[in-house]
């Protein structure tokens, strides 16, 4: 380090500059003499130390920041919004915010914004109390405003998330403002002070705080100056939870966070950068990635798994997904406004094989719309969900197509998809193709389309079949039968399948509402109104330079990865 000389030191007020050298005081400091008093020297150190710093700094080496490369998302996105569009959002823009509460790797729910919550006497009421100290990354304080503010505006502006909040969370108003029937002040929904969330529900909602795992702020300080367009720029974009955006790039939807210096919440991010890169998603892509340094983790599909497990037996981590691949229906159009149509598809397919042969390592059969483990998952309900080719053909043959003779092409739409359904949705749509030609007679031609065009086919009606696959969003069988629940994800509208799963949401017994449950799903299976088709489970091989919680088992042996984003992206180390 070079040598400070007395003159370099800035001198305190009042002080004139000596005309020539003077005697050294005792206490000198390398080769700077400290000619002043207690006083004086009180106002010099600090820019002594400041000046110290400089100089330590420009002669240590600077450390090297960490960053994970992660292929997750998908390649399209418009919005940096959670709360403006799921289907069709920036990659991780929910990591830029901080919900409610969410969930850790043992499915235990945490308390993120929220400290604590009550729910009132006659279960209607439910009280969220925020932290405090909360800051957006501009410095505003975030506040129970700024929840509120986003719900009204999803409720108003035509969310495509918005069946959620009408059904899971059963917000008082919900349904009447979305449709444009009453005034957003009509929304069950308070900021009674800054750190104040109060929620008014139609119905008791014993897993209300498990639903807002998915609710996250909305800096309503910056929407009423830019509106919408304040997540569609780097620049405009303000987060409140544990990364800031540093780049965008919309022609593949890849990103790239760094740790942010102003959350003050729990799970702040371990790592310095984040680079979330959609491209890397599908397997095919992710693995040479990986093998190449060039990515941190990869999913795998059937034949990467044995290969990948030879070469890195202490990096593969497995995880069973609470996820349904299914295909639903137009029920308005033709064929499938014919229910004997619908229950031929419903068995014509062979799941084991399926799963044992181009599905190895990566699903198991779906008999069900809830996966194993799930709460209410029925066996009862799984056994109907057999192979039988006779009776498939016996439909159809009952609903005028023997043999599959007149009955018109069609083509099932799937959605483009990276991670563990970039694997299994594209080549189970092949052997589905396959077998219904097969076992039914039945052209089916295939669509792969962006997420959100195939979520507006599915929404309004745009074809009459779809591949759809579901990860569920909160722990409680409500969340799964409620995609199907007066309109929900799909347009249906089954008034004994509603009634059942109403009075199964808002019951406190258990033992009732498994029964209720159960109910409901026989009438899904006896109008054919899904098929279930696979449960994922995900194999991925990780670099033997991430640590940190997230790249270990939970207790059940599987790793969820990026399926619970905000514990992984801040639970790991590089």
């Amino acid at each position: 380090m070079a040598d400070l000389r007395e003159e370099d030191l800035p001198l305190p007020p009042g002080r004139k500059q000596d005309a020539g050298p003077a005697t050294p005081r005792p206490g000198a400091l390398g080769n700077v003499h400290l000619l002043c008093t207690r006083r004086e020297l009180m106002h010099i150190m600090p820019k002594l130390l400041g000046a110290l710093a400089v100089a330590t700094a420009l002669t240590l080496p600077v450390l090297a920041q960490t960053t994970i490369v992660a292929p997750t998302g998908t390649t399209t996105g418009t919005y940096m919004d959670y709360m403006k569009t799921v289907y069709d959002r920036g990659t991780g823009s929910e990591l830029l915010q901080v919900p409610l509460a969410t969930f850790d790797k043992e499915f235990e729910l945490t308390p993120m914004a929220a400290e604590s919550w009550s729910q009132s006497e006659d279960g209607l009421t439910w009280t969220f109390k925020l932290r405090e100290g909360l800051v957006w990354s501009d410095g505003e304080p975030l506040t129970a405003e700024d929840y509120v503010f986003a719900l009204q505006r999803a409720a108003t502006s035509g969310y495509d998330f918005a069946w959620y909040w009408d059904f899971a969370g059963g917000i008082k108003g919900w349904k009447e403002v979305t449709e444009g029937t009453a005034d957003v002040s009509g929304l069950g929904l308070t900021a009674v002070d800054d750190l104040t969330i109060e929620v008014v529900t139609n119905a008791p909602k014993p897993y209300l705080p498990s639903v807002t795992s998915l609710w996250y702020p909305v800096p309503k300080h910056v929407v009423d100056e830019l509106g919408d367009d304040w997540a569609l720029d780097v620049d405009s974009i303000v987060s409140s939870g544990p990364f800031s955006i540093e780049s965008w790039e919309k022609s593949n939807n890849s990103v790239v966070f760094t740790r942010s210096e102003t959350y003050a919440g729990p799970w702040p991010a371990q790592v310095d950068r984040l680079e979330l890169d959609p491209t890397l998603a599908a397997p095919e892509v992710g693995l040479p990635a990986f093998l190449a340094g060039d990515a941190d983790y990869s999913f795998l599909n059937t034949g990467q798994v044995p290969v990948a497990t030879a070469r890195f037996p202490d990096g593969i981590r497995q995880n069973a997904v609470f996820a349904t691949s299914y295909i639903s229906y137009d029920l308005e159009a033709e064929p499938f406004n014919d229910v004997n149509v619908r229950r031929a598809f419903y068995y014509a397919v062979d799941r084991e094989e399926l799963t044992s042969t181009v599905l190895k390592d990566i699903a198991i059969p779906a008999g069900s719309i809830l996966p194993p483990g799930y709460p209410g998952y029925n066996p009862d309900v799984v056994a109907q969900a057999v192979f039988d080719p006779d009776r498939a053909k016996q439909f159809l043959a009952d609903a005028g197509y023997p043999n599959g003779e007149g009955f018109p092409e069609i083509e099932i739409w799937i959605r483009e998809e990276g991670g563990y359904n970039g694997a299994i949705i594209p080549a189970m749509a092949q052997y589905l193709q396959a077998e219904f030609k097969e076992v039914l007679g039945v052209t089916m031609n295939i669509r792969s389309l962006p997420g959100a065009d195939w979520m507006d086919g599915l929404r309004n009606r745009g074809n009459n079949i779809f591949i759809a696959p579901y990860e569920y969003d909160y722990l409680d069988p409500s969340n799964f039968y409620g995609i199907f629940y007066n309109g929900g994800r799909h347009n249906y509208f089954i008034p004994e399948y509603d009634a059942l799963v109403a009075e199964a949401d808002s019951e406190s017994d258990w033992d009732t509402r498994y029964g209720l449950y159960a109910q409901a799903e026989q009438i899904m299976i006896d109008q054919g109104l899904i098929v279930p088709l696979v449960h994922p489970i995900t194999t991925a091989v990780i670099s033997d330079q991430l640590g940190g919680e997230a790249s270990t088992p939970n207790s059940l042996g599987f790793t969820p990865l990026d399926r619970l984003g905000h514990y992984f992206f801040t639970h790991l180390t590089k």
